[in-house]
């Protein structure tokens, strides 16, 4: 995946200097379009046949979306692009870097909570604002359950993880004992 991430960089960059002249929100929801359609398994199957051109593939993309930017130069040019360097299956990867410059823009960034219990109101906003302290940015929190961590949390942000989980503590202490 590291390759993939390489490949996309230079393209989110590139679409987040055309969208910061504009819209950063309209440009993210359509990449967002772009990035869900490009991941069908039916498109990029289209995509690669070699009895479909390339502009019936760009017409295709741009014909599945619905943002109002998608009748741009700029949205058609990257289309175009990625069509024809056969890069579209890079959109998702572009996508989620296209965000990530967003977020660090606004000085935010994404959290993944993963919890085995439902949180949900003040239980919520209170972890989000003791992470929002710890990590010094706004958080945009995505919650998920999962039972097999017992009890506690586990927090991804970027690259970082706070694993708070009964399942991780359990973990721990057997290394110590076994060790």
């Amino acid at each position: 995946m590291a390759e993939l991430a390489t490949i996309a960089r230079p393209y989110a960059e590139a679409l987040f200097g055309v969208a910061e002249a504009g819209d950063t929100a309209a440009w993210s929801t359509l990449v967002t379009e772009l990035a869900q359609v490009a991941a069908l398994p039916e498109v990029l199957s289209v995509a690669t046949s070699p009895k479909v051109s390339h502009a019936q593939v760009v017409e295709l993309l741009l014909a599945a979306v619905k943002s109002p930017l998608k009748d741009t130069a700029e949205a058609k040019n990257l289309v175009q692009m990625l069509v024809a360097n056969h890069r579209l299956a890079l959109l998702p990867e572009i996508h989620a870097q296209f965000e990530e410059l967003k977020n660090a823009k606004a000085g935010a960034a994404d959290a993944l909570i993963v919890s085995a219990y439902p949180l949900e109101g003040a239980q919520l906003t209170d972890l989000v604002a003791s992470l929002e302290r710890k990590f010094k940015c706004k958080l945009k929190p995505a919650v998920e359950i999962d039972k097999s961590l017992i009890g506690g949390v586990r927090v991804t942000v970027g690259d970082e993880v706070l694993d708070t989980s009964v399942r991780a503590r359990l973990a721990s202490m057997q290394v110590a004992l076994t060790a």
